[in-house]
């Protein structure tokens, strides 16, 4: 097993880990030499690195999502941890274990598949079960499905991201269809195909990314086109209730700033974007608290997809809660404690080295053996 992860960096302590790199930039210093500019990163986490010395050894030796070994120092920098690399060779891919690397769900993508299937098969409408199982029937996409991400790094950023959101969605989609009395057949239609095209869009064999595919259609596009494949093998389907269907895959997002090239025109797809919205913002705003990388304070860094920080209530509440024990405490007994306490102050980078670039947010840990096999290539 990989040791140290990301999240069990310390400050001021020396470490050789290995990691994959995520971002490469070579920058200059002010005397004109190269420097290193880097993003490094485990299946814990991600972490901001420079290295300033010894560059031209290195800085041609490996690229983005290569894996490196690294001896370095992390130390504090704008309340954020950075690493100062020493050190650093490239590794081939047979030196590393990939489970160490890639953010994967928590759960056993073999139970979730189980749930939504068993979640399909109570589907009382027979044309939209068919549809949605022959979809789900077909060996690549189910083997996609699987594995994909739910996006590149907003929300469900992880290997099997999508089908725990959808699965989610599912959920959800269940708990609100009676209260708002809408077709539940439809949202769960709406839940299982909206996101299908991500499978194509989206690569993931390495660090997240765009498949040329995904660049030049999206995943509304190519759902649409995987729907409309599977339309040919069930002729009676009614055209009306495939054009609801396909208006909940283009709608889905909700705004035309957002992507959609329609809105939500009935009750099912704006109740559907809503559910989608909500799922993926608690869960954006979930990660941002459990992987910020602030040392001090109660709040994250600033989040672009949610345009705001987030409190990070535990530790807000735990503080309190510290404070008051020791208001309660004796003068002897707060003495007594402030000496058993070891607290360290973090020794700042360089002043002359320091770094220009703004945090970056920090993908999800999670572990699973989600790599057995790596997904099936493009066709």
């Amino acid at each position: 097993m990989k040791s140290p992860y990301v999240k069990e960096l310390e400050a001021n302590r020396n470490f050789t880990a290995i990691f994959l790199v995520r971002s490469k930039e070579i920058r200059e210093k002010k005397t004109g030499e190269p420097y290193l500019s880097l993003s490094l990163s485990d299946r814990t986490g991600e972490v901001e690195a420079k290295m300033w010395d010894n560059v031209a050894e290195v800085m041609d030796t490996f690229e983005r999502d290569d894996f490196v070994k690294v001896k370095g120092l992390i130390q504090v920098y704008h309340n954020r941890p950075q690493l100062t690399i020493h050190k650093m060779r490239r590794l081939e891919d047979s030196d590393v274990d990939f489970a160490d690397y890639f953010p994967a769900s928590g759960r056993d993508p073999e139970e979730m598949w189980r749930e939504l299937r068993a979640m399909i098969a109570g589907m009382t409408d027979t044309h939209l079960r068919a549809l949605v199982d022959a979809v789900l029937d077909d060996p690549e996409i189910a083997s996609r499905y699987r594995k994909a991400p739910a996006a590149k790094q907003i929300h469900h950023a992880w290997l099997g991201g999508l089908l725990e959101h959808v699965l989610s969605l599912c959920q959800l989609c269940h708990v609100t269809a009676d209260h708002y009395r809408v077709d539940l057949n439809l949202l769960l239609a709406g839940a299982v195909l909206h996101d299908v095209g991500k499978v194509y869009e989206l690569s993931y064999d390495r660090s997240f990314g765009y498949t040329t595919e995904g660049q030049l259609l999206g995943h509304m596009v190519i759902g649409l086109r995987i729907v409309g494949d599977k339309l040919r093998g069930l002729p009676d389907f009614p055209p009306r209730l495939r054009t609801l269907v396909e208006h909940m895959i283009v709608s889905h997002h909700g705004k035309y700033e957002f992507g959609s090239p329609k809105l939500p025109q009935f009750p099912e797809a704006l109740l559907f974007h809503y559910l989608d919205d909500m799922d993926s913002k608690m869960e954006c705003m979930r990660t941002l608290i459990e992987h910020d990388r602030q040392i001090d304070g109660h709040f994250t860094g600033y989040n672009v997809s949610l345009e705001r920080t987030v409190l990070k209530k535990a530790k807000y509440m735990s503080n309190e809660a510290d404070a008051a024990r020791r208001s309660e405490q004796t003068p002897a007994e707060r003495a007594s404690a402030e000496r058993t306490q070891s607290p360290t102050a973090p020794a700042p980078p360089e002043p002359s080295r320091m770094p220009h670039s703004g945090p970056k947010p920090v993908p999800k840990e999670a572990s699973h053996p989600l790599f057995a096999a790596p997904p099936a290539q493009e066709s």
